[in-house]
């Protein structure tokens, strides 16, 4: 998913701290995140703790003014593209709900755009949440298309036991996605991920390995996950989180990610943007080899690594409808991947320059250019995320066409 500009307000509850866990999920994903602390919001959490993971000023006075001198309850609103209340109180669920702007927090919902997406995740008691007056507003919130999130079923703070508990952050995250990205254009396809480097083993504390990060893989992945698709990531190994609703397979060599690749056909698209290495050794040495005086550089005998992207692309049985290889290059990038993209016989290739002086192999920006056998399409320097998105973009329109007939 693109980054977004989420407007995210906090209210009182003991669940308030979860909150925390919601903005570093936010912020993993480049989301930038403005927080808005209610007065009893405040009495379960700091603004400091909000503006540290956040990264942002924390907003409490409805009567202030942003450091550009606009009105923060409009200003707010405007630069949102999703306001979420998590928690959401009862208190401020019924002020909301009766159209009561006595604070930021219930102001800004009454001065937001009427196409703006509204996110609630209730978290009370649960008698409090039962009662006719909370469900009333709640219906009332829902008949303004104002998307309810939860609660959850639990025991509570008090010790007692129901309806009322905050919806956990990784769920809640899933309701956001669905908002953001409600078109799936890409539902019942499934897709193959690879990322990240192989390791080959020299001995047991060393290996052949690359730079990559595995940060793009994990971006195409999310992004046709948004779209949709459901997604396999077959990763080497990097030190990036598993997506969530991705199945992740774990792998370090050459070897392990092919059979793991095999393994997971048939599937609709492969996307295979692992950097795997070329070779290996070919006897690994049981012991850590040693330095000694008389030897400058051990002499190691390397074989051929079996080439993934060939065999998926070649396959007679279960080839993926849509191939996609990686080609990072340092010299003569588009020559070289055309070459490469004809060889190996995929569909597309993307190419990057990944020179040490572009910083794009570790790094958290991308320039690619896609080739086919119908011609080139380039993206300019962005982040691994938006390449992501503008790639997923290019897949739906081959698979729109493609139903076309």
């Amino acid at each position: 998913m693109v980054p977004k500009n989420i407007l995210l307000i906090i209210s009182g509850g003991i669940a308030a701290y979860k909150a925390l866990e919601l903005i570093s999920l936010f912020r993993k994903n480049h989301h930038n995140v403005k927080c808005v602390l209610t007065q009893s919001g405040a009495e379960f959490i700091t603004p400091l703790s909000l503006q540290t993971l956040s990264g942002n000023e924390v907003y409490q006075d409805l009567f202030s003014l942003t450091q550009n001198h606009n009105i923060e309850h409009i200003s707010l609103t405007r630069e949102a593209d999703i306001i979420i209340i998590y928690p959401a109180s009862a208190n401020l669920i019924a002020k909301i709900a009766l159209g009561i702007a006595d604070n930021l927090a219930s102001t800004i919902i009454l001065a937001a755009p009427p196409t703006m997406p509204v996110l609630i995740a209730p978290a009370m008691n649960v008698h409090m949440w039962e009662n006719p007056i909370t469900q009333n507003h709640i219906q009332t919130l829902k008949e303004r298309n104002m998307v309810i999130a939860g609660p959850a079923k639990g025991r509570m703070a008090c010790g007692e036991y129901g309806y009322g508990r905050l919806i956990s952050p990784d769920k809640f995250t899933d309701h956001i996605r669905n908002i953001l990205a409600p078109d799936r254009p890409l539902e019942g396809k499934k897709a193959l991920v690879t990322a990240g480097p192989t390791f080959e083993p020299i001995d047991p504390i060393r290996f052949i390995g690359n730079y990559s990060s595995g940060r793009q893989g994990y971006a195409i992945a999310e992004s046709l996950r948004d779209a949709g698709a459901e997604v396999t990531l077959i990763s080497g190994p990097v030190s990036l989180s598993p997506p969530d609703n991705i199945n992740t397979v774990k792998v370090r060599t050459a070897n392990e990610m092919l059979d793991a690749c095999l393994a997971h056909l048939p599937v609709d698209m492969a996307v295979m943007t692992a950097a795997v290495s070329d070779w290996r050794v070919r006897n690994i040495a049981k012991h850590k080899i040693k330095k000694t005086a008389d030897i400058l550089l051990p002499i190691l005998e390397m074989e051929i690594n079996p080439d993934i992207l060939a065999k998926i692309s070649q396959l007679k049985n279960n080839r993926p409808k849509l191939v996609i290889g990686f080609a990072a290059e340092t010299e003569n990038h588009l020559k070289n991947a055309v070459d490469k993209r004809i060889r190996k016989g995929c569909d597309w290739i993307v190419v990057n320059d990944v020179r040490s002086s572009t910083n794009i192999m570790g790094g958290s920006e991308n320039e690619v250019t896609i080739l086919s056998s119908f011609g080139k399409q380039h993206f300019e320097r962005a982040s691994k995320e938006k390449i992501g998105y503008l790639l997923t973009q290019e897949i739906i329109t081959f698979f729109k066409s493609e139903n076309r007939g």
